[in-house]
């Protein structure tokens, strides 16, 4: 029989006694149905995504407008029929079918193998989902075209996140782009539930739990004739009206590995690319979250990655994935910390090793190690400055000398907006202003600030894309000798500019003078 012609003949009820279905159809009034004597339309098992049917054991029947037939084995469950609701935009009539029958027919409608189960209270594994491609989209519930709508006009407007907010009374979302939130739309209230759970299906989440943070991924394919992955990281939030939700947009297209193309001035790349070079010891990249140190890392990791270099991770989460790199994502929750995959990477013979962030005084003490007998280590610190990370080592605990003789190199990091190529022009500002933001006299005599006026290409901020601001600072013989005295952060930082080390200031200051960036962006991300 045809899902697209169901008749009242196709509920029946068959005279066995003691038979479950019938007791359940006669004890609630709700139809029993045979589902071996249906062969149902693809287009309406799309309608439940795969998750959703295994989780609450339900199959769709038929569509009729807006009215979808459910087959269930418990119609008493309110909690599955609103969220099918809710993620199919249809009214649900429920009918009843035995629980192996239905077990039989997910099995048969859906053949991707079920994923395990999760102990009640836990959270969902992380996982990943495709999503539909536009021409099957156009055919799908309004709710799943508003999601899908909105993951594409964030991926066209080049965001980095997306933000979906619920508050007392309205619901909020938001874009961030170029490092700056902006919000695009606030869809109806009522539709809260409905693209919170579109986006857990899709993301592989428990829909069903709303009172813990959940995790999870999406991988979809963009663009029309030559499309191209992309990877969404989800992270729900239960909040006081509801469950925020994150989605970090990690488009492989856009990870930079052309070092040359980050922001580094001259002498601070060649610094860079002779420390990565060595065969042993550490290269640091410091900074605050959302200041590029992944893109840096990974650009390093570009440049080292042959087939005869054996390269190791072990990140939280693994952003990326990298053709012919080992990556181990970090799960702390089952005892796979940073400490503990340093350890295990030790016996299994790389060359390169890149630890996603030095928290603690153990996985300090295993980097360093790693870096003093033959590896190369790269890491990431949360400093304000090069220097400063020197002392954040030294007060985890690592002695002085151990820094000193495994840290090669420590790079530390801002993102600014680059100016509107479209719109950009002269913003010219007095001497003095120059003067005060660090340029000498004879500089800022001969520098004409530039900034975008906005226009469409831009969103009408006057930014469009960003470029990293640099200090890289390079441990010589000197700073060496510095660190074993024990010296504070400031003389260090004096001895490394003294040496050429280029600040962060400094580096905004050449951006300011080649019209990169605006005077705004710099005084926001460097002190003096």
């Amino acid at each position: 029989m045809s899902g697209s012609s169901l008749s009242e003949d196709s509920f029946t009820a068959k005279a066995v006694d003691g038979d479950p279905t019938l007791a359940l159809s006669a004890r609630h009034g709700v139809p029993s149905i045979d589902l071996a004597r249906f062969d149902i339309e693809p287009d309406v098992i799309r309608l439940i995504p795969p998750e959703a049917a295994r989780r609450y054991q339900v199959v769709p029947i038929h569509r009729a407008g807006s009215n979808l037939t459910v087959a269930m084995s418990d119609p008493r469950n309110v909690a599955a029929l609103g969220d099918l609701a809710f993620l199919t935009g249809c009214r649900l009539a429920p009918v009843v079918a035995s629980a192996p029958a239905i077990e039989a027919a997910v099995a048969r409608y859906y053949r991707a193998p079920a994923p395990p189960r999760e102990p009640a209270g836990e959270m969902a594994t992380e996982g990943e989902a495709d999503i539909a491609s536009p021409e099957a989209i156009r055919e799908e519930p309004p709710v799943v075209r508003l999601v899908h709508g909105l993951i594409e006009s964030a991926i066209d407007r080049g965001a980095s996140d997306i933000h979906v907010e619920p508050y007392d009374g309205e619901l909020r979302v938001r874009f961030r782009i170029d490092g700056v939130l902006h919000p695009v739309m606030a869809p109806e209230l009522s539709l809260r539930d409905a693209i919170t759970s579109r986006l857990k299906v899709m993301a592989k989440l428990d829909i069903a739990e709303r009172r813990l943070p959940q995790d999870g991924r999406i991988r979809l394919r963009h663009g029309g004739a030559a499309p191209r992955t992309i990877d969404l990281r989800v992270s729900s939030l239960p909040t006081l009206f509801g469950e925020t939700i994150v989605l970090r947009i990690l488009d492989r297209t856009r990870l930079e590995r052309d070092m040359t193309q980050l922001g580094f001035d001259e002498l601070s790349l060649r610094r860079f690319e002779a420390s990565i070079r060595k065969p042993w010891g550490m290269v640091l990249a410091t900074g605050p979250t959302g200041s590029g140190k992944t893109s840096t890392l990974y650009s390093a990791i570009a440049r080292l990655n042959t087939p005869e270099v054996n390269i190791m991770t072990a990140e939280d989460p693994v952003e990326f994935n990298l053709n012919g790199v080992n990556q181990v994502p970090v799960r702390e929750s089952i005892g796979l910390t940073f400490a503990a995959a340093l350890r295990a990477f030790l016996r299994q013979d790389p060359n390169v090793i890149l630890v996603g962030e030095i928290r603690d005084v153990e996985t300090a003490a295993i980097a360093v190690k790693a870096a003093l007998t033959g590896h190369l280590v790269l890491s990431t610190l949360h400093t304000n400055d090069a220097p400063g990370a020197v002392h954040r080592l030294v007060d985890m605990g690592v002695e002085p000398f151990l820094v000193a003789a495994s840290v090669h190199l420590i790079c530390a990091q801002r993102l600014v907006r680059r100016i509107c190529g479209d719109c950009a022009g002269p913003a010219p500002v007095s001497r003095s202003a120059l003067a005060d933001l660090g340029f000498g006299a004879d500089r800022a005599a001969s520098v004409v600030p530039r900034a975008g006026k906005g226009c469409d290409a831009c969103g009408g901020t006057g930014y469009r894309g960003r470029i990293g601001l640099y200090e890289v600072m390079e441990l010589t013989d000197p700073l060496r000798e510095l660190i074993l005295d024990g010296v504070p952060v400031r003389a260090l930082r004096e001895a490394a500019v003294a040496g050429g080390m280029v600040t962060l200031r400094e580096s905004g200051l050449q951006k300011i003078a080649s019209g990169v960036t605006t005077i705004d962006e710099v005084r926001r991300e460097t002190l003096m």
